[in-house]
């Protein structure tokens, strides 16, 4: 069995904003992702996705947003899991410092919560490490961080470009509608989802 785990962030790790969200999706099969997209680019939203390369959730209208959430509730076994950092609450002077350890710890803190039994996992996280070396880091600690409490045949991490992977897309929506709800009391977007949710604050 192989699942595939699409993975992005909304906020900052900077001052501009209080909190921090990662998002995770978890599918099985990613190929029904790229039909929503397809229908929607061919469809109900071919002039509005007419000049878009890719879909990003803070230059698209909420009906986009909230269309893209209601068909994830129509896909089997459609798992979302959600890091928040509340960055007020965050001790460690260590991580505070150095954005790039800050985002591995909380990354590793949801791949602690991600149990998958005996099966292989794809994950694909949206490519904003520049550096191979930053890369390479991060995929050591998420894949040791992923296999404490599940038990993995295989992984494979890979740092991907948003526009070539609808699932990424996704996430993108998954991160920015939890991040409107955390940061702005705006729960509009997250309303719509009815899929299996699982939230887990990281105070550092």
């Amino acid at each position: 069995m192989q699942y595939h785990m699409f993975i992005d962030e909304s906020g900052d790790l900077g001052k501009q904003s209080n909190h921090f969200v990662i998002a995770a999706l978890i599918v099985k099969d990613p190929a029904l992702l790229d039909r929503i997209i397809k229908n929607m680019r061919r469809n109900k939203f071919k002039k509005k996705l007419k000049n878009a390369q890719e879909i990003k959730a803070n230059k698209s209208s909420p009906d986009i947003i909230k269309y893209m959430l209601n068909q994830l509730n129509a896909i089997p076994e459609t798992r979302v899991c959600y890091i928040v950092l509340k960055k007020e609450k965050l001790y460690s002077n260590y991580l505070l410092n150095d954005k790039h350890k800050l985002y591995n710890y909380v990354a590793g803190k949801l791949a602690e919560h991600v149990i998958l039994q005996d099966a292989d996992l794809l994950v694909r996280i949206d490519k904003s490490k520049g550096k191979q070396m930053l890369r390479d880091d991060f995929n050591r600690y998420f894949e040791r961080k992923v296999n404490e409490n599940s038990n993995l045949r295989k992984i494979e991490i890979h740092h991907s470009y948003s526009h070539a992977w609808n699932g990424l897309q996704f996430a993108d929506v998954l991160a920015w509608s939890k991040f409107q709800k955390v940061e702005h009391e705006n729960s509009e977007f997250m309303d719509v989802l009815n899929v299996k949710k699982e939230v887990y604050p990281v105070w550092g």
